[in-house]
């Protein structure tokens, strides 16, 4: 089966988070025509879907998502929601991130052995806040027994050559507002003001100047950086009454939301004891060992591509944090030079190549 039909198809449901716009209709009709059975998982108002076929051998999933960003306030050189082909090249809007990377998958997957145990678990909320998407599919396959014996996440992993990178792992966000109050009053009488700046100021230097970690094997030293600081004040001689502060955090394995937390309570109890701390962790930093799974990937990917991928754990957060809670996964797709920007474009020839390689890596998991 060729992806490129399917992956033109897909790019022509405008499914701008939380807008499905007939994708994953689109989707479900086509592994059905390739003898999966397909369960529509609707969510809130997210459309998602699981198919499975065979049931011999360890049980390969590939997760992915239909919901892409908004086409932005650029000017496209075709329709981002056209799938239009111009001198070898496929533009629209999830081309690259990540409607692409799906066609290949499911053109690899008609063609590969029906007996074979294979899954998808396809969403559309992985661009927005990610809370009726993957946990909740995830929820349900454990509920019915059908956790994956390995996942591959078809995000754009690769840099200069289709695959040069295989991620192995993430590292997590942690977003923390910092509010602190005082009492407003004349720049020329601080005696009867209570000046909430000055006092959390040293706080976040003390922050900003910790050094979290030294990183590790796999990962790069956790980042600590500061966001926003805000008084909200037009005036020169008024000391205000409040100020806020936003700062994210991205760690690698040696921390998790727990031990940031506490790090950040126990500063702020040095230098601004009243300041109030909100903290939001949108993923825990993961990382798949390499091992047996990780290798027979690895080698088909070197086989099928004449490339052999470097392991990484580099990047933001994607729906593999989730994954990660139930079994073993890795995330390889396209390069990602693209994801995001206007015209957004994958090669036709890159597609074919993606798909070629992911029925090696099919092959590789049937035994």
């Amino acid at each position: 089966m060729d992806p490129l039909p399917l992956a033109q198809a897909l790019l022509r449901c405008p499914s701008v988070t939380p807008q499905d716009a007939g994708a994953q209709a689109y989707l479900a009709a086509t592994l059905e025509s390739s003898g999966f059975n397909v369960t529509r998982l609707k969510f809130g108002a997210i459309e998602n879907l699981y198919a499975e076929r065979g049931s011999t051998g360890p049980h390969l999933c590939f997760a992915g998502h239909t919901d892409v960003v908004p086409p932005g306030s650029g000017t496209w050189r075709h329709d981002p929601f056209g799938g239009v082909v111009e001198n070898g090249v496929l533009f629209g809007r999830g081309a690259c991130d990540m409607k692409g990377a799906v066609a290949a998958f499911v053109a690899a997957a008609a063609q590969a052995n029906q007996s074979q145990r294979l899954s998808l678990l396809i969403t559309g909320d992985e661009e927005g806040d990610a809370v009726d998407g993957t946990v909740r599919v995830l929820d349900w396959l454990q509920a019915n027994g059908k956790i994956p014996d390995f996942c591959i996440v078809g995000e754009p992993t690769c840099k200069v050559k289709l695959g040069d990178v295989v991620k192995i792992g993430r590292r997590g966000s942690l977003n923390a507002d910092i509010t602190l109050t005082g009492r407003q009053g004349h720049a020329a009488y601080p005696h009867l003001a209570d000046n909430p700046v000055h006092k959390l100021l040293p706080a976040l230097t003390a922050l900003a100047a910790h050094q979290l970690d030294e990183g590790t094997a796999w990962f790069e030293p956790s980042s600590l950086q500061i966001t926003s600081v805000d008084v909200g004040n037009p005036a020169r001689n008024v000391i205000p009454p409040q100020i806020s502060a936003k700062l994210n955090i991205r760690f690698n394995d040696l921390h998790n939301e727990a031990s940031l937390s506490d790090f950040l309570t126990e500063t702020l109890a040095l230098y601004a004891p009243q300041a109030d701390l909100q903290i939001h962790c949108s993923g825990e930093a993961f990382l798949t060992t390499p091992g047996a799974a990780v290798e027979r990937l690895t080698a088909a990917i070197a086989t099928a591509s004449g490339v052999t991928p470097k392991l990484d754990t580099g990047g933001g957060t994607s729906d593999a944090r989730f994954i990660a809670r139930y079994c073993p996964v890795a995330e390889f797709g396209l390069i990602g030079a693209t994801m995001h920007q206007i015209d957004e474009c994958v090669p036709v020839a890159e597609l074919r190549r993606l798909s070629d390689i992911y029925a090696r890596i099919i092959d590789c998991f049937a035994a």
